[in-house]
């Protein structure tokens, strides 16, 4: 008896023109797809009951809700046939195609193009598939670039191409005629908010006003007939209004603004004296004064290991304010929890100690300069004399300036690479940036990192000695007491002078017996990050020494 062959039929539409009929042509690619499905019969094919239909869909990537349900069911093993109209129904990317069909062979599904039949397993039929679907990626392509040309001349021309409608704009009446028309409500709002910024000067102040006045963003229907929009006017949503030529009567494409048909809400005088005020707000100071005062000096230079930025935030407590650089997906998006959160003040100071030591070796080893020359030697020592000391880095002043030379780096698990402003570096030794060498601007140093909870710790390089006083301080007092027994001391009689329980001298008394490796590392202050008397003592302490090493992470001797 033929085993059954579960079917499923997929129908896209690119575009959703002609879907509100009746009977469109998703519903044509199906009854195709089901009747021939119905002539399998006899192989023991049988439509499941579902329908993935993706209408106003492109075929240019595979985001796309019906075809993730559907992989979705081939992946917990509920399809086994995948039904469509023709082979650019599925996709139009090569790529996509590749991974679709390496997906599907993983969970024993195969696919079936009901107008274009093929073999794919001989070379003839993969060779036929792949010429198919390069005309397919090749018409998609062409199409694209037909329709940025087209939005390109139309903007030109200041109409409206669709998207996000600003507030104080509406669309016309008229579907066919592409011009904004104004909202007179919502136009008074955005007049009012650029007379509040001209009053308040920052957009700080801006923001709390427009909050405290209840002032929200443009309400619009989504595809689902949710309301979207009408919440808070937040900082970043006010900058773009600000700064949106929309209001001055222009459209802007490809950086270059145009003349708009619609009409404007702001006159030229005070779009000019927002702009002017907004620039000269924006102007960030340079120059170790400056530095110093910076709060977040690493803001957009570093990105995390995914590649993501790591963006200054901070969150208060009473009145102390606790700064943090975290991942920008954190703020931006859902809770990650791959996501970083790294304490400011610890971040600066690794980053800064670990350019103070670039600087250090460079000017030792004479590496500062392409093409070394000692005469300039005690040129760059005069120069760099405060910077490369060893209590530079927690300096505030000498912190500063050494991240101001910072220009872009990636932190990651186990490495740290940093890039040094060549620029910066040049003015600071007082010669041609052309002579710096590379080597002198680039540095890799190793990284540790510990989480806790959603918080991480960060080492980068070597990990400075830090005995931990807890830590020495009990296992001295294990010592003491192992000393006293040997000597012909009870445990109870020990426990009463020091006027703890003898359960807690039992437990702590363990420490005397920790392998010496660990020991010597608890003394010298190079335990592993993390290690506390909890984690040596809770549960009972191994008597294997082998076991302890593994259990406090240091390597026996």
């Amino acid at each position: 008896m033929t085993s059954p062959v579960r079917c499923a039929i997929y129908t896209r539409k690119s575009s959703e023109e002609g879907l509100e009929q009746g009977f469109n042509t998703l519903d044509a690619q199906y009854e195709s797809c089901a009747a021939y499905v119905a002539s399998q019969k006899h192989e023991g094919w049988k439509l499941v009951r579902d329908r993935y239909d993706d209408g106003g869909f492109s075929g240019g990537n595979t985001d796309r809700p019906a075809l993730q349900r559907l992989l979705a069911e081939v992946d917990a093993g509920r399809v086994s046939m995948i039904v469509v109209y023709k082979i650019d129904r599925l996709t139009r990317s090569l790529a996509d195609f590749a991974r679709l069909v390496e997906r599907l062979e993983a969970k024993g599904c195969s696919f079936v193009s009901v107008t274009q039949a093929f073999n794919t397993s001989t070379s003839m039929g993969r060779l036929t598939l792949n010429v198919l679907l390069s005309f397919a990626q090749f018409e998609r392509e062409v199409a694209g670039e037909r329709i940025r040309d087209k939005i390109a001349a139309s903007k030109k021309r200041g109409l409206w191409m669709g998207g996000t409608l600003p507030l104080g704009y509406d669309r016309h009446p008229d579907p066919r005629a592409q011009v904004l028309v104004v909202n007179d409500a919502e136009a008074a709002t955005v007049r009012l908010i650029f007379d509040l910024y001209e009053q308040a000067g920052c957009l700080r102040a801006l923001t709390e006003e427009v909050q405290r006045r209840g002032l929200r963003s443009k309400a619009r229907e989504g595809r689902d007939g949710r309301e979207i929009g009408n919440r808070p006017l937040g900082r970043g949503q006010l900058h773009y209004l600000l700064t949106n030529p929309v209001y001055r009567g222009r459209t802007r494409h490809g950086g270059a603004d145009h003349e708009g048909q619609h009409p404007a809400i702001i006159d030229e005088d005070q779009w000019s004296r927002v702009q002017a005020l907004l620039q000269q707000k924006s102007g960030r100071g340079r120059g170790a004064q400056a530095a110093a005062r910076d709060p977040a000096p690493l803001t957009g230079k570093l990105v995390d290991e995914t590649g993501d930025r790591l963006t200054p935030t901070h969150t208060a407590k009473g009145t102390r304010r606790y700064r943090y650089y975290v991942s920008n997906r954190m703020i931006s998006g859902p809770p990650d929890p791959q996501g970083w959160r790294l304490p400011a003040a610890s971040l600066k100071a690794q980053v800064a100690e670990a350019v103070r030591a670039q600087l250090a070796r460079a000017l030792a080893g004479h590496t500062l300069l392409a093409v070394p020359d000692l005469s300039k030697h005690e040129q760059f020592a005069a120069a760099l004399i405060d910077l490369v000391q060893p209590a530079a880095a927690s300096d505030a002043a000498r912190r500063g300036r050494l991240l101001d030379l910072v220009e872009s780096g990636t932190v990651g698990r186990e490495t740290t690479a940093l890039q040094l402003r060549r620029s910066g570096l040049a003015a600071l030794l007082g010669v041609d940036p052309a002579e710096i060498s590379d080597t002198a601007l680039s540095i890799t140093a190793p990284t540790s990192i510990r989480r806790r909870g959603v918080e991480a710790r960060l080492v980068i390089g070597e990990r400075p000695r830090d005995p931990d006083p807890k830590l020495v301080a009990a296992l001295a007092r294990a010592h003491r007491w192992l000393n006293a027994i040997r000597a012909g001391r009870d445990i109870a009689g020990l426990a009463r002078a020091d006027g703890i329980s003898e359960g807690c001298l039992r437990v702590h008394l363990q420490l005397a017996l920790l392998a010496p490796a660990i020991q010597k590392a608890i003394l010298d202050g190079t335990q592993p990050e993390g290690l506390t008397l909890n984690r040596l003592t809770r549960p009972e302490l191994p008597s294997d020494w082998q076991a302890q090493s593994r259990r406090a992470g240091i390597r026996p001797a």
